[in-house]
C-alpha cells in the first residue's frame, strides 16, 4: 500500500509526517523542563543554530552548511554537558509516562499492593500542614522538602542524619529557634524524615523576586532538578510558599498546600 502523497511536486510520506511530529512533541517537553531555568536560553540558541542549519542547507549555500554542520557535530558534546541536570529530568519525564513506570497503569494493575490504604500518607500530610501552620503562626522560619515515593534520591550527606516517623511536633523541634537543627533543610522521603541541616542547591533564576531569601532560592533550586515539593516558611512575615517544578507559589494558604501534597504522595503527579 502507498502511504505516500504529493506536495509542491515532491512525495511525501506519512512516516515523514510521523517523523515530524515526534520532533516537535520532543521539542516542546524539552521547553517545559527548561522553562524557567538559565538552560532556556541557551535552548533557544540550540533552536536557532539548527533551523540556520536546516535554511542554509535547503538553499544550497555550500560554505555556511559546512561550518554549521561542523558546528552541529561538535556541539552535540557540549549540549550533553550543558543540559546534564535539564536531560535527566527530561528522560526521567518520559520514564514516568510509559506503562512500565512505577506509576503506569500496567504495574499499578499488576501490582500486589495496588488496593493499599493511603491513610499513612493522609497522616503525614496532616502533621506536615499542622506543623507549618504552629510554625506559622508563631513566626518561626522553616524550609522542609517533601518527595514523593517515585522520586529519585536526593544527596543528604551534608545534613544530620534522622530517619524519624513524620510528626508536627518532630518538625517543629527541628525548626525552634536555638535548635542546633533549624538551619537548612528538612528532608521528608519515603513517608519518613530522612535528615535534616541539609544544604540544597540555590537557584540561579533570573526571573525570581530580588527582594526572596535563600531559603526561596534554595526551595526552588532544589525543585528545578527533583520531582519534589518545597515548602518555605518566613519568619520575618509568617507567610507560607511553596515552590514546586522550578517555579515558587508566594503567600500559598494552607489548603492549597495541602492539595499539591495530596497530588504528589497519594496521587503520584510531580
Amino acid at each position: 500500500m502507498n502511504w505516500a502523497f504529493h506536495l509542491w511536486g515532491k512525495d511525501i510520506r506519512l512516516l515523514n509526517i510521523l517523523d515530524l511530529v515526534l520532533v516537535i512533541f520532543l521539542v516542546i517537553q524539552l521547553y517545559r523542563v527548561l522553562r524557567g531555568t538559565l538552560a532556556y536560553n541557551i535552548f533557544w540558541g540550540v533552536v536557532v543554530v539548527y533551523c540556520a542549519f536546516f535554511l542554509v542547507r535547503f538553499l544550497k549555500m555550500p560554505i555556511l552548511s559546512n561550518i554549521l554542520e561542523k558546528l552541529v557535530s561538535v556541539g552535540l558534546i557540549a549540549i550533553i554537558v550543558i543540559f546534564q541536570p535539564e536531560i535527566r529530568r527530561f528522560l526521567l519525564m518520559l520514564g514516568k509516562r510509559t506503562p512500565f513506570s512505577r506509576e503506569g497503569f500496567l504495574m499499578k494493575f499488576f501490582a500486589a499492593d495496588r488496593f493499599r490504604s493511603y491513610r499513612q500518607e493522609e497522616s503525614i500530610i496532616n502533621n506536615i500542614i499542622l506543623a507549618v501552620s504552629n510554625m506559622a503562626a508563631s513566626y518561626t522560619g522553616a524550609l522542609i522538602v517533601v518527595f514523593n515515593n517515585s522520586s529519585l534520591k536526593f544527596d543528604t550527606s551534608s545534613g544530620v542524619a534522622i530517619d524519624g516517623f513524620v510528626s508536627a511536633r518532630l518538625l517543629e523541634s527541628i525548626f525552634r529557634k536555638g535548635s542546633p537543627l533549624h538551619d537548612g533543610a528538612v528532608i521528608i522521603a519515603d513517608n519518613r524524615i530522612i535528615a535534616s541541616r541539609v544544604v540544597l542547591p540555590v537557584s540561579e533564576n533570573p526571573d525570581l523576586p530580588p527582594r526572596i531569601g535563600l531559603r526561596h532560592r534554595s526551595a526552588v533550586g532544589v525543585t528545578e532538578h527533583t520531582e519534589s515539593i518545597a515548602i518555605i516558611i518566613s519568619e520575618e512575615k509568617g507567610d507560607v510558599s511553596y515552590a514546586q517544578g522550578g517555579k515558587l507559589f508566594q503567600h500559598s494558604s494552607l489548603e492549597e498546600l495541602k492539595v499539591k501534597l495530596y497530588e504528589s504522595l497519594i496521587e503520584g503527579n510531580p
